[in-house]
């Protein structure tokens, strides 16, 4: 379907002709008409499927109309990232417009709080915030939102898994309680009913493309020990000059450091990113590469959702995902929107049971390729060997064994990275 046939303005309409867009992907196509009927809505789409055009052109649609200058639409996202992605998404499809938008996010200056401050409180339309910065300003008295109409709840699982439900619950009893309510999420475990059940009137439901990865990512995998992650990695992408862009995932933030330090040992351009960078310094990472100056980037899964960086041509999994839904995220990093890429997951023998539950999720065998004669043998496919408890979190036990040594936080869950 055409954007023209949206019914969208003009002006939007040249917005996105600007940006290079021209046909509808199915979750656009599903929910702009129904948010234009001022229906709640929850939708269950995964990364890489165009989720926020889908929210965002048929509200700016709205709010071109009224140029009011009143903060009406509320955005909450789990991460820094995902806000500051949303936010300039924003501003690309308002280029045509008066709307004004802002992203509001924790790990900033002083100068960036008073930034914040103004713009909560001189009514810009658009505020996109993760929960617990958005409560820091809340608790100040000085926000007023009672001219909302639209709130927008993005990764709402994911937001669900850090913990953020009560922070979401109290934010919205600042809200005014006549509003259109949007909740997209990648998927709806019974904490997301729960949510929904509280949250929106009588929403229509969407799923598009539920746990499956892009039609257009090639997936394969190498059955590797440990210590043969690092010289595969290496092997793979040296002597290939037209692979511009690998990004490669790990499960902690020390291997992170570990396989940064072993690429760039090899000469590789590597830059490494993880929850312990100052948020100044990960928007300087991203940016290089984004602009194709750092040609590798190593993160941990705090890039998984929400970063739209194009034109990545492989996606590392250097360690298996604990989640299996994690997994779907992380290869949606390639082949975004129409574009083909590729994913590797490296295998080790502790981890084959977990990628056998990542197959049967997705509905397809990955196929496992050789490695290369000079690493040696890797390990045999035999995921019944360390069966482990498929939880969703990583640090999985072995079947019997006590679950003792994974440090935990205040709430029980184990620490994220």
């Amino acid at each position: 379907m055409k954007f023209q046939e949206l019914n969208l303005s003009d002006t939007l309409l040249e917005a996105i002709s600007f940006m290079g867009f021209e046909e509808a992907t199915p979750i656009q196509e599903q929910a702009i008409p129904a948010i234009k009927q001022h229906k709640d809505l929850i939708a269950c789409a995964q990364t890489g499927t165009g989720k926020t055009a889908a929210f965002i052109l048929p509200v700016l649609d709205e709010l071109a109309k009224e140029n009011t200058h009143k903060t009406k639409v509320l955005v909450i996202v789990p991460t820094r990232e995902l806000a500051l992605q949303i936010d300039q998404q924003i501003q690309g499809f308002a280029y045509y417009t008066p709307v004004e938008s802002i992203a509001i996010y924790g790990g900033g200056t002083g100068s960036e709080w008073d930034q914040q401050k103004r713009a909560l409180t001189s009514g810009t339309e658009i505020i996109v915030a993760t929960p617990g910065k958005l409560i820091s300003h809340l608790n100040m008295g000085y926000v007023k939102f009672e001219d909302v109409k639209y709130l927008i709840l993005d990764e709402a699982d994911r937001m669900l898994d850090m913990g953020f439900y009560d922070d979401i619950q109290k934010i919205i009893t600042y809200l005014p309680k006549e509003r259109q309510t949007l909740m997209f999420s990648a998927t709806i475990p019974p904490k997301i009913k729960q949510l929904a059940a509280k949250t929106l009137k009588n929403p229509v439901e969407i799923t598009i493309g539920m746990s499956k990865p892009a039609e257009g990512v090639l997936q394969a995998a190498y059955l590797t020990h440990e210590n043969q992650k690092t010289p595969l990695i290496i092997n793979l992408i040296t002597g290939k000059p037209e692979v511009k862009s690998i990004l490669i995932f790990s499960s902690t933030k020390k291997k992170v450091s570990d396989i940064v330090r072993g690429l760039r040992a090899k000469g590789f351009n590597v830059e490494g990113i993880s929850s312990d960078l100052e948020q100044g310094k990960r928007e300087e990472v991203l940016r290089g590469f984004r602009s194709k100056r750092t040609r590798v980037l190593v993160a941990t899964d705090v890039l998984s959702r929400g970063i739209d960086i194009k034109d990545i041509d492989i996606v590392i999994n250097y360690d298996v995902p604990g989640d299996a839904e994690d997994y779907v995220h992380r290869v949606g990093r390639t082949a975004r929107a129409a574009s083909s890429g590729l994913a590797i997951t490296l295998i080790n023998e502790n981890d084959m049971f977990s990628f056998q539950q990542i197959e049967a999720l997705i509905g397809n065998e990955v196929m496992k390729l050789p490695l290369p004669e000079e690493l040696g043998e890797g390990p045999s496919w035999n995921p019944k060997r360390m069966r482990r408890d498929f939880s969703g979190h990583r640090g999985f036990r072995r079947k019997g064994k006590p679950h003792t040594n994974k440090k935990r936080n205040f709430k029980g869950r184990p620490k994220r990275n």
